[in-house]
């Protein structure tokens, strides 16, 4: 148990920590246009944000393969910017993992802005707030919870990938080898115990998760126009 590896924990953390971070900074625009449009394009943005939830990951994972390969567009343009390729690497897997567990990070924030409305936007742009110092300082505080439960979701969300990593990232010690394929790894070479504290350390973590996540649900109460 002493010989435990703890190098696919940390590895998983940072990516999860990344990824979370990135989503919500791209997630915030997309789920404030998706709670105030009133555009018919509309269901077809939610079904393609949502689309993750219902896709087999190894599906996701293979299209992404494809799509991030040194002979395709986006592949060779990160090569040739960065000098790295997209699959196998450290990079690949945060894109990944920002297309996998974007619908975690976009609906509850979408839903929150949702709850808001415009009222109490008006109300800053009558007081003279101009848009994104409303947004800042009314919107966004009113939709607290639905930050902290896209934050937690997202990043429980990417702390369990296993498919899609495994396509796009592989099985690198130090680069692409996270938790989930840690314990696969140890699962397959019969190695049962240090598969157990892996696994029974993401089963603690994950209740706790949820726990948390209804605790903030309780604690800060949607706030409606």
């Amino acid at each position: 148990m002493s010989d435990l590896d703890l190098g696919p924990v940390w590895l998983t953390l940072r990516l999860a920590t990344v990824t979370v971070a990135l989503l919500l900074l791209v997630g915030t625009p997309l789920a404030w246009w998706l709670a105030h449009t009133r555009t018919r394009m509309k269901p077809l943005i939610e079904a393609l944000t949502a689309l993750p939830l219902v896709l087999p990951p190894t599906v996701l994972g293979f299209y992404l393969l494809v799509l991030f390969a040194p002979n395709a567009p986006l592949g060779d343009a990160w090569l040739d910017l960065t000098g790295e390729t997209l699959t196998f690497s450290f990079s690949g897997l945060v894109i990944a993992s920002m297309i996998y567990s974007l619908p975690f990070v976009v609906q509850p924030l979408q839903g929150a802005f949702e709850a808001v409305g415009r009222g109490p936007l008006e109300a800053a742009a009558v007081l003279g707030a101009r848009p994104l110092d409303a947004f800042l300082t009314v919107a966004s505080p009113l939709a607290l919870r639905g930050y902290l439960t896209a934050a937690v979701l997202g990043f429980a969300h990417t702390l369990g990938e296993f498919g899609v990593v495994l396509m796009v990232g592989g099985n690198i010690p130090g680069r692409t080898r996270v938790i989930s394929i840690a314990i696969y790894e140890q699962v397959e070479t019969l190695n049962f115990a240090q598969a157990h504290l892996l696994a029974g350390g993401f089963l603690a973590f994950s209740f706790a998760v949820l726990v948390l996540v209804y605790g903030l649900n309780r604690r800060y109460p949607v706030h409606t126009a």
